[in-house]
């Protein structure tokens, strides 16, 4: 319902009982204007300046139409707003705008003790209350902070990021206050919550709608938005029966480790090969061919390789991103055929995002589509792949011209969509879906409709609070927020760089926390040969065979995640404050979230530690390993490493599973 309410010098908009909308001269509730921008773009990194010629701040107004669907306002020397339910939401639509206007400010009540979050994958923050968040996809960065190796990146490359920094941007936040608020533009745009009278949406375009929607719950608000946004469909049971385990070097390295792997008790899912089509090594450490076929070099006969992995009951995963380099024949062939990104004067343009160059496939040209799903279903689903990292997504360069003369400027954000589309009509069209997860880093709105899964991206490999370990964990309870369930991370990280190098404890303690999502994945990162594996020592090993058999253990728990958010919307992975919304001690924690409604999950994203101070909500838990009961409160525990801070609710229908936690050794 909206309740429109007037005065002599204003009006304010309820929705659903809320007012958010509030105009009047000295603050109006909108404003347009006109603006040119700069972007500095290296290795996808981005510094975006933006220089307004023109602004407008309506002044005078005029009720056209009143009802208790819909208000139609012309502001005088403006245009006109039409506030409208649609679909059991509210949508703010403009129209009668100066075609030139291509900036919109507009403004939403903010309420006291307020909270906000989502605005898509956010590595350092979780509430964005306070924040001003700029919406741009690109390379996350690194080191993101303001330490050395981040101004060593920026110094070297222009990589080091920021705190706001994200391959999955998304202008979509939800309040505390119960309700949620998506943007349907494609450009950049800045979400301002520092003030604390009004939230500040500023984009780059007048969008085609903004979409409110209020409920009684946050379970019901998020349910609400993921089901517009579009979810991800349950992941096929062969996912869950155990790791994900990231190998490379040929047939001989990859199932001697497996191998061992096994023998030693590690209850393996699939077996993740990145360099299926061949290895490159650079100054950045062992990259890959970017050639979509199969290296028979490496891997002599892939095919009957997975075949025989079949037999023993493993997938094989591989890797593929929307690039090409010149060398390769796929290359060549989209050149001849005009599938690759071009420049203004029609010349292929090439990107440099590590080391060496390679060209987009112009994924806004039907035929380049058709082409490169093709590829992906003979040289990858062909051979019997049961998925594949989709990598990549970020780099549309803001200058290029696309096939459907579009802007690449409003184009750069939804590429990594437009690229999940592409995956996911190859898996759909061969018949696939249901069997096969392809994940991705990178992602915009409507990348939970088309993705099978994703991933945290490229961390350091150490503790950092800005680029390390503890980032995975907000990153993916603000992807929640944006409809996206499937979320996991490279177990260990994987960026190796300087004196960054992986650890024993942090593989350990970043293993237990993969235990607790929907995915348990291993990555030896750029620099294998410089980060402790999986493999380095038997305790090791044997501390990943434990952790592989916790996950297992909970398979039907992960399984009953997967279902609840298909039918609901909520994420497994998901803030606390969902199902404890008086509680506001919930608010000020970002390192510790409720894996589905009964287990309470507080890694050990610290080094050195061994106990934790945690915080339980009001209800009565018991502690996974040592059948301890707790009640709501802070407590420290003892975190022993393979012992992570875990609890679930007594009251939970799922109590016997997590009970025989305990036993498992």
């Amino acid at each position: 319902m909206i309740d429109l309410e007037k005065s002599d010098s204003g009006f304010s908009i309820a929705i659903g009982r809320k007012t958010l909308i509030r105009h009047h001269p000295e603050a109006p509730c909108v404003s347009a204007g006109e603006g040119s921008a700069t972007y500095l773009a290296r290795h996808s990194h981005y510094r975006i300046k933006d220089k307004i010629t023109r602004k407008i701040a309506p002044d005078r107004w005029d009720i056209r139409e009143a009802t208790e669907s819909w208000v139609v306002i012309e502001f005088e020397g403006f245009g006109i707003m039409t506030v409208a339910e649609a679909a059991g939401a509210v949508e703010i639509r403009f129209s009668g705008l100066d075609e030139q206007l291509n900036r919109l400010w507009f403004f939403l009540e903010a309420s006291p003790g307020e909270h906000i979050y989502g605005c898509g994958e956010q590595y350092s923050e979780l509430d964005l209350r306070g924040k001003l968040v700029p919406l741009w996809v690109q390379e996350q960065g690194v080191g993101r902070g303001k330490d050395l190796i981040t101004l060593l990146a920026n110094l070297r490359a222009g990589a080091g990021g920021a705190w706001h920094t994200t391959y999955f941007a998304q202008p979509t936040f939800v309040s505390s206050a119960n309700y949620s608020c998506h943007i349907d533009a494609t450009s950049y745009a800045e979400f301002d919550f520092r003030d604390p009278q009004r939230h500040i949406l500023h984009i780059w375009q007048v969008p085609t709608a903004i979409r409110i929607e209020v409920a009684d719950s946050a379970p019901e608000v998020i349910g609400r938005l993921s089901n517009y946004l579009g979810r991800q469909p349950e992941l096929p049971e062969w996912a869950y029966d155990g790791i994900w385990l990231g190998i490379q070097g040929g047939t001989e390295i990859v199932d001697k480790k497996l191998r061992r792997a096994r023998k030693k008790g590690v209850e393996v899912a699939a077996l993740w090969a990145q360099d299926w089509e061949g290895i490159r090594i650079t100054s950045f450490g062992k990259q890959l061919r970017w050639n979509w076929k199969y290296d028979h070099e490496l891997y002599k006969d892939l095919p009957h390789y997975i075949a025989e992995l079949a037999e023993r009951g493993i997938r094989f995963l591989g890797y593929i991103n929307p690039m090409l380099v010149p060398e390769g024949d796929l290359y060549r062939e989209a050149a001849d055929k005009g599938y690759l990104i071009v420049d203004q004067a029609g010349e292929i343009m090439h990107v440099v995002l590590t080391t060496f160059p390679a060209a987009l496939v112009d994924l806004d040209n039907p035929a380049a589509v058709t082409w490169f799903k093709a590829v992906i279903k003979e040289h990858m689903l062909g051979i019997g792949m049961a998925g594949w990292m989709a990598d990549f997504g970020e780099a549309l360069p803001i200058d290029a011209v696309l096939y459907s003369g579009r802007s690449a400027e409003r184009a750069h954000n939804q590429y990594p969509a437009l690229w999940a589309r592409v995956c996911r009509e190859a898996v759909e069209e061969a018949g696939k879906l249901g069997d096969i997860v392809f994940f991705m880093r990178a992602g915009f709105t409507g990348s939970s409709r088309y993705s099978l899964a994703h991933w945290a991206g490229d961390q350091l490999v150490n503790w950092s609070l800005d680029d390390g370990f503890a980032t995975v964990i907000p990153a993916g309870i603000s992807l929640g927020f944006c409809a996206v369930a499937h979320f996991h991370s490279d177990i260990g990280g994987y960026t190796t760089v300087a004196w960054i190098k992986r650890k024993k404890e942090l593989f350990m303690r970043w293993c237990e926390q993969a235990a607790f999502t929907p995915i348990m994945r291993t990555h030896e990162g750029n620099r294998p040969d410089s980060n402790w594996q999986f493999d380095s020592d038997d305790e090791t090993l044997d501390h990943v065979a434990r952790m592989t058999r916790v996950y297992v253990h909970l398979k039907e728990y992960h399984r009953a995640l997967g279902r609840e958010y298909t039918d609901t919307g909520l994420p497994p992975m998901r803030h606390p404050y969902i199902h404890y919304e008086a509680d506001p001690v919930l608010h000020t924690l970002k390192y510790q979230y409720l894996y589905g409604r009964d287990l309470l999950v507080a890694p050990v994203y610290q080094p050195k530690k061994k106990s934790m101070r945690v915080y339980l909500p009001d209800d009565t838990w018991m502690h996974a390993w040592t059948g301890q009961s707790y009640s709501g409160g802070w407590h420290n525990v003892l975190a022993p490493l393979g012992q992570p801070p875990v609890f679930y609710r007594t009251s939970s229908p799922h109590r016997d599973r997590f009970d025989g936690l305990q036993t498992i050794r």
